[in-house]
This record gives C-alpha cells, sequence and structure tokens, in this order.
C-alpha cells in the first residue's frame, strides 16, 4: 500500500451529501448558512445562476427539508425569501466536517 493511500481515506466521499455536494446547490446552502434570510434576486447575483436554474435547484433543496420559501409582495411586487431549516444547518455542517476530514487526511 503506497503512502498516499494510507493517509487519504476516500471513503469518507461515499457518505458526503450529493443533494448539498451539488456545485450549485452548495453555493446557495453557503450563502443561505451565514446569513438568517435571503432573497431570490440576491442568490441569483451572488451564485450567476439564471432563474430558471436557482429554482430548480431551490425546489430540490426544499422538497429535502433543507430549504424553506417563504413568498410574499412588496407592494405589487413579488418577494421570494429563503433560509435553511434547521434540518438544513445540519447537512451543510455534516457536509463541511466531511469534507474537511477527507482533505485532512491527504498527504502534503
Amino acid at each position: 500500500m503506497s503512502k498516499a493511500s494510507e493517509n487519504a481515506d476516500l471513503s469518507v466521499l461515499t457518505e458526503v451529501d450529493r443533494l448539498v455536494h451539488e456545485p450549485a446547490r452548495l453555493a446557495v446552502m453557503s450563502l443561505l448558512y451565514v446569513v438568517e434570510s435571503a432573497d431570490f434576486t440576491f442568490l441569483m447575483n451572488q451564485t450567476g445562476l439564471t432563474w430558471g436554474n436557482l429554482s430548480a435547484h431551490m425546489s430540490k433543496l426544499e422538497e429535502a427539508s433543507y430549504l424553506e420559501v417563504e413568498k410574499t409582495f412588496k407592494g405589487k411586487r413579488p418577494n421570494t425569501m429563503l433560509r435553511l431549516t434547521p434540518q438544513g444547518r445540519v447537512a451543510f455542517r455534516d457536509y463541511t466536517a466531511k469534507m474537511r476530514q477527507l482533505f485532512q487526511n491527504l498527504p502534503k
């Protein structure tokens, strides 16, 4: 067994939440993890995702109960606010812990 394979336990990758791991959803969850909530337009601008793409990823996160969506109106304009649920926060923390573990075990 090589030195690299002794140090790098890649089995942690099989435990990574693939819903969170997808780059666009990871970007959304990362942004929402550090704020209480954010509106759709802010997330669209920060991630560079199109309206339709962000909407699709938002739906997947909402179906998994990782994201809470609140649709209201500001005056006559629709306003969509998003926030991570407690379950979504736990999923994000678990994901980051697993990725840290993976990177710490890689040879230098």
